[in-house]
């Protein structure tokens, strides 16, 4: 019985700690000079979901251009298609790819 209670305990742990996110369209852009989200590591990529931000891990930010071009991700904001999971206060891509 301890066991049937553990696993369960577990799975909805995990369940309220990481949530999937597949092919969702969302906001991206500079979480510091778009969302004014302060970060450790000045200007990162960032993404609005369900109404928060999150910070972006698991991309290569170089893929994006320069970020302080005209077009950059710290100028303007743009659509995203995402894939990934958001845990810890962070969202980890698996997938990352601007729409028009």
């Amino acid at each position: 019985m301890k066991r049937i209670l553990f696993a369960f305990l577990l799975l909805f742990s995990v369940s309220i700690f990481a949530q999937k996110i597949q092919n969702q369209t969302v906001d991206a852009a500079c979480a510091m000079c778009q969302f004014k989200v302060k970060t450790d590591k000045g200007c990162a990529m960032a993404v609005k979901i369900n109404g928060k931000v999150f910070v972006v891990e698991g991309i290569n930010k170089k893929e994006f251009g320069e970020m302080h071009s005209d077009d950059g991700y710290c100028k303007i904001m743009k659509k995203a298609v995402v894939s990934g999971e958001i845990k810890k206060g962070k969202f980890y891509a698996t997938s990352f790819k601007y729409v028009d």
